[in-house]
Parts: C-alpha cells; structure tokens; sequence
C-alpha cells in the first residue's frame, strides 16, 4: 500500500550534487540537479541518490512529451562516489499508452529523507483520475522502488486501458524482454520474463515490471490492459534497476530473488586465437532459442547466476566469431564451468560505392543479410553507411565468417538494390566496389525529395546526427532535415554536415504536447520555443512556431493516440480547433487510412490542406531512413523555403517508391473548364520496381478510374469528364505494394459565359 505518513518540503539551502563519497547513504537534494546532462534544471526539482544510483524528479522542469510535471527525468549510476551521465529520457507512470493526458493538479511530497532512505510521493490527476506514484531509494540498493495507486475519481467507467511503468533511454540500446523479440507493441503471452533493459558498454538500466501483460515501443513501455470502475483503485509495482557496466549478471541476480527463484552458477573462462583475453568477451545465454541475458568476461574470466532450468550458452567478443553454442541444464544449487577458447578474431572489409558509367560515389547504407550480427549491440551492428568523407566508401571490421550484404543507394526509388557477398578470414582484409545503376533522375524534371519527420540524439533518438544524414543521403534524398522533440540543439550540427556535402538542410523542431505533435519547419537555426507544450494552447503553439519562421505547420501522426485530429474529437486539445495548420503527415510508423480519408474531407470541402510525409526514423541503423517521403516540384533554385512554399502550395506528393510527373497541370494546383468541356490529366509515372496499378481519386475519396500497369514506366491519360467536380488525385501502387498518394488538382467547373469572362479578366 502507499505510504500516507508526510513531510514538508526541504527548507532552502540544502547542497547540490552527492555529498562527498556518499558511501552507502542517502541524500535528498533540492535545485538543478548535478547528474552530468540532467534535464531537472529548475530549483524545486529533485535528486535523489546513494552510492549506486542518482535520480531527479522535474517538480517544475518541463518533462518531455508534454507529460506532466512530477516525473522521473533522469536516471544514472554512480561509480566511485561520482555520477555518472544521465542516461534517460524520461521514467514515468503511463496512465493509458500514450493518450493525451490532460492535467489540471500535481503535488509532490517527501514522505522520508534520511541517511538509510529517502521516499518521494508525487500525486497528479489524470483528467478524472488520480495517478499516485511513490519513488524509494535504500541505502545500498542498486534499485529505485516504484509503486503506483492509479483511482478512478470520475462517474464514468475506464475500460481496456493500458497502465504501466515506461523507461524511455536517451542513449545506447534496448535488450527488449526475452522472448518477445524485437516487436513494437505485443502480448506478453511468449514472455520468458518481466524486465527489459537499456544499456552500453558502461551501463545498464533494467526496468522490472511483474504486473505486466504487453509491451510497447520493444519494451519501454510495460503495460497492463485493465478497467478501473468508478472510485476503483488499482496498484502497480517496479522498479527501475540501475548496473555500473554493460552487464546483465546484477538484472538476473534480482530477478532471482524478488522471486525467490532456485538457482545455480556457471563460471569460466574465454580467450582467443591468440590465446588472449578478447575485448568486450561476453557469454550469452539464450533460452528457448531466444536472448535472455549476458556476462562480461573481464579479464577472460566470468561467472553468472542463472535460475534453474535449460538454456544455450555461447562465448563472443567484439568483432569476434561466435563460439559453437553449448547445451546446459542449470540445477538448483549447482555450479558448472564452461571455458570457451579460439575464438577466431575480426577481418576488415573496405568497400567502395560507386554510379555505374560514370564511377561517381554513392552514398550507400549496407545492411548484414546473412553472416553474424551480434545480439548485443556495443559489439557491433547489423546496419552500416559509408563515409561522409570520402563519399561512397567504408571499411567494415566484421567477425570472420561468410556474408550477404544489402546495398542501398537511392534502392526502391532511384535505383535497385544491390546484394554483395563476401567471405572474411580473421586477420584478412577485402576490398570490393559495388556499382549502383540509377535508373531515375527527379532531379532533371525539377523534383526534389525529403524524409520531412527525422530524429537524431536528443531524447529517445539514438542516431548522432553525421549518421542522420548519411543515412539521408544514403537512401538519395535530396534534402537533410532533423525535428527532434521539442529541441533545436542539433541544428548547427546538421547544418555544418549538410554544407560540407553541398546539401539543403531543413531545420525543424517537433513540437510535443501529448495531444498532438507538430513540425514547423524551415525555422530559425537553433531557435527556442517560448511556449510549454505541456500546458499551452494549440493557437499559441502554432503562433510561436511562426515566429520561428516556419513556412509550413504539419500536424504529425494526426490520428494517433497522441494525434491532434484523434485528441480534437476526444475534445482533449487545450484550445481546441485551430484551421492555422498547413499539411497533415503521412507517416512510415502508423495506419494512415484516416489521414487520408481526413485529407480527402477536408478537399471536398475545398481547404487547401496537403501532404507532409516523414519516417519518424529515431534509430536510423535499426529503422530505413527515406522510405516514405515527400517530393516537391521546386522551379530555380533548391532551398529548404523553396521547398516549404512548394509543399505549401500543393505542389508535392508523398511516396514509398512510385515516382510521378505530371504534365498539364501540376498537383496543387487549379483546372479551371467551361461547362461540360472535356479535358485530359496527363501523368508520366515510374517505379524502378515496377509498376501494378494507377487511381483516380475524386470526392470522398471516390475511385473514379484504375489502370493497371506493367513495366518500369508510364504515360497516364485521364479524361475529366463533366461530372467531375472539386478534386482528383492520384495513387500509385508498385509491383512491391509501396505506394504513392499525391495532393488533389482542383476542378473548378463554370457556364461557359462566366468562363469566357474569367479567362478574359
């Protein structure tokens, strides 16, 4: 239960930062918080720490997300007496995924502050609802306790629900909860235990959540699907684990005894071909064919306790060949020794991109097909991109062993993929070029293409920005373009980057209340909201953004749970309706049917709303960089404003592959007939795939002709008969089902009198 004893807040003038060597005990502190990279910044903010871990509570820094006020911010271990960086985003308690959550009340309370802990309670509404959450820290743990009352305090019932404890890392990578895989939203029902962990070479973070029973976002999200009756209460209970160096022994070891497990030990050694200690040595222990946790092997040497039961162990190291896996039983009270020798080192491959004819490089993004990608990411990754600088080529330390590598350059929209296959000795070193055929040139035709929803490292975006836009380049955009949340601080990065390689950058920033997410962009370089997010209004968010400088206002994801058109109709938008926004988003991550019937409603009613298109790409080397984007017709000059006002103005399509000309009259645009005139849309379309099938769209999304298409090329004629009126618009589908959706032609249909008078004004 909570506790319900309560004290007063600090008096002022309590030390900042961790007194002393705090050995094994608490300190609570008030004011900007001294974890190195902390986001807590304001002086009523929390830290809290002992000589594992310190943390800090946002009582008035503005948390990310427009989540409110109250929760965890910053999460880092502590090494020797000194915080280490922080290491997360946020922490927090989601009252149901991630809806909007309207908040009116916070308040925080010290329940306890001394030497052996210090108890945080942090009570906030949930429109209706109460969200109760007490934070624990003991002298000596290595782990936050979390406890959460969740009250129904409104008449009406909360139904299928989802609750639950996130952990959201702002850097390294995500171990997902074994069993599960790498899936983006489940059902714990393959779950072979109830944690997932962030981590690095030098860190671990484990969140431990028993009442789960689904994830989201691969695990950040731990949820439980429930209802919460009227008056009904309901407790939740974490914790958030905090281990010194990238090792998962500590994760298992509490697992272990928070349920009182029976359990034994494997111990051993590792060494290489050498017959020396292998950097970053690991043993991996797999469990029904599937990941479940990690040793390291410092010095050669490890040891791990393991609950009882079957599993598959093998030993690895960085860019070294995994050693054949080993079938064991661990038995309770039991120990076993396992030495791993051999393991065979890396070998190097240098590789150059280069255009077919014309040996100009390629930037390329290279992808292991077939070959070994280490389970654990801090020894090596699946995805590569070759260098900025010399463009098109890269030099690649792999495990020895044979490999298939995919090589996108442009693939899928330009040009198509390409396959390299290759066999790595250890110590050996290759050399290959592969060459790209491009096969489709928007450039010559006046088109120009960008992923125009991208995140580099702020938050939960994991991609430095030089990766960003290698990446960019690499699947041939024709623009950069970053808009991490609610942060402009990577805008003079991108911008040096993209100028060193000739390239527009778009500066944008995604502005992130929970209701509704939104990029403004071209903005002012480097430029700072002067708004909250959290508790703004929508009408003086978009202002702000316009002060900025920004062209265009796309509404993001606009029907999603944190969508503005989904959070309008639930009527959970501070201000409300607003018609001052510019595009709505196509977007790689969601279900866009309802963006597209909403595009279409908002055409018959002849508002001039087009498309904005973007991947919401945070992890670059995991997710496909460009595989929705938005081309523009852009006459003269390129330029990111250019580019703005030619989305602005309708003058653009959103596509995953299908490339489209049009010829007569371009999308945006008006056809102005006399009558029953006749009249012909002419439209050049091509798909380095393939072309299946071409629509015609016109009032409520009506489709009004099909054709179907083969080959890489086309020539569309569609006649407008008298009928039509309003709109018509265009999809396109690819002989791979990708597809691309373009902005209406206007139809304006007069008499012919009043036709002949308008065209003669």
């Amino acid at each position: 239960m909570l506790l319900h004893s309560r004290r007063t807040w600090l008096v002022a003038g309590l030390a900042l930062g961790l007194a002393a060597p705090a050995q094994a005990e608490v300190s609570l502190t008030r004011g900007a918080t001294s974890i190195p990279d902390g986001e807590a910044t304001a002086a009523d903010d929390l830290t809290i720490a002992n000589d594992h871990l310190a943390f800090s509570l946002a009582v008035e820094s503005q948390p990310p997300w427009g989540v409110p006020r109250g929760t965890l911010v910053d999460l880092a271990a502590v090494k020797d007496g000194e915080m280490d960086l922080d290491r997360v985003a946020f922490a927090d308690f989601i009252p149901n995924n991630w809806s909007a959550w309207p908040n009116s009340e916070k308040e925080v309370m010290i329940l306890e502050d001394s030497p052996e802990r210090a108890i945080v309670q942090v009570r906030r509404n949930w429109g209706d609802a109460w969200v109760i959450t007490t934070y624990r820290l003991d002298a000596g743990s290595d782990r936050i306790r979390l406890e959460t009352e969740m009250e129904n305090g409104g008449d009406e019932a909360l139904t299928a629900i989802r609750s639950g404890f996130t952990l959201w890392p702002d850097t390294g990578f995500l171990f997902g909860v074994p069993g599960l895989g790498d899936a983006k939203e489940t059902v714990a029902d393959e779950a072979l235990t109830d944690r997932m962990v962030a981590y690095d070479r030098d860190w671990v973070i484990a969140l431990h959540a028993p009442y789960f029973d689904r994830v989201n976002y691969e695990g950040q999200d731990m949820y439980l699907e429930h209802d919460l009756a009227p008056g009904e209460r309901r407790v939740f209970k974490g914790s958030l684990q905090v281990v010194p160096k990238g090792d998962l022994a500590p994760v298992v070891a509490n697992e272990i005894e928070r349920k009182d497990q029976p359990a034994g030990r494997i111990s051993g050694s590792l060494t290489n071909d050498d017959g020396e200690a292998p950097q970053d040595g690991l043993v991996m222990v797999e469990q029904q064919g599937h990941p479940y946790a990690w040793t390291l092997a410092e010095d050669g040497r490890f040891a791990m306790d393991l609950p009882a039961g079957d599993y598959q162990v093998y030993a690895t190291g960085l860019g070294h060949a995994n050693s054949a896996p080993r079938e064991i039983r661990v038995a309770a009270d039991g120990e076993q020794t396992l030495d791993f020798a051999g393991l065979e080192g890396p070998g190097t491959l240098a590789l150059d991109v280069v255009e077919s004819g014309s040996d100009l490089p390629r930037d390329a993004r290279l992808t292991i097909l077939e070959g070994q990608q280490p389970a654990v990411e801090f020894l090596g990754k699946q995805t590569f991109f070759t260098d900025l600088d010399p463009a098109g080529s890269a030099k690649l330390s792999l495990a020895p062993g044979d490999y298939r590598l995919a090589v996108n350059a442009g693939a899928g929209f330009t040009a198509e993929g390409e396959t390299l296959e290759v066999s790595l000795e250890s110590g050996e070193r290759l050399a290959r070029t592969v060459e790209i055929d491009r096969l489709a040139e928007p450039n010559a035709r006046g088109w120009y293409g960008a992923d125009l929803h991208h995140h580099a490292n702020i938050l939960e975006g994991t991609t430095p920005p030089e990766t960003v836009v290698s990446a960019q380049l690499a699947t041939d955009l024709d623009l950069t373009f970053v808009s991490d949340h609610d942060s402009t601080a990577n805008h003079e990065a991108f911008q040096a980057l993209s100028d060193s390689r000739g390239v527009p950058f778009i500066p944008s920033i995604e502005i992130s209340p929970s209701w509704g997410h939104m990029n403004p962009f071209p903005i002012a370089l480097g430029g700072e909201l002067m708004v909250d997010p959290g508790t703004d209004e929508v009408q003086d968010i978009i202002q702000d953004a316009r002060r900025l400088g920004a062209e265009v206002i796309p509404m993001n994801h606009p029907h999603n749970d944190y969508g503005y058109l989904s959070n309008l109709a639930g009527d959970k938008v501070p201000g409300g309706f607003t018609p001052n926004f510019d595009l709505l988003e196509l977007n790689a991550e969601v279900d866009n049917a309802k963006t597209l019937e909403s595009a279409h409603a908002l055409w018959d009613e002849g508002t001039a709303i087009y498309f904005t298109a973007g991947t919401d790409t945070h992890d670059a080397w995991n997710d496909l960089t460009g595989r929705i984007r938005m081309m523009a017709r852009v006459p003269g000059e390129l330029s990111p404003r250019a580019f703005a006002r030619a989305l602005k103005d309708g003058h653009g399509y959103a596509t995953q592959g299908p490339l489209l000309y049009p010829q007569n009259v371009l999308f945006g645009d008006t056809l102005r007939l006399a009558g029953d005139e006749p009249a012909t849309w002419h439209v050049d379309v091509a798909a380095v795939d393939g072309l299946a099938e071409a629509r015609l769209l016109g009032r409520g999304g009506e489709v009004l002709a099909t054709r179907e298409l083969d080959g890489k090329q086309a020539t569309l004629a569609f006649p407008l008969d008298a009928e039509i009126d309003g709109w018509v618009a265009l999809e396109v589908e690819d002989a791979d089902g990708d597809q691309a959706w373009s902005n209406p032609v206007w139809i304006k249909r007069q008499d012919r009198t009043a036709y002949v008078s308008a065209a003669g004004e």
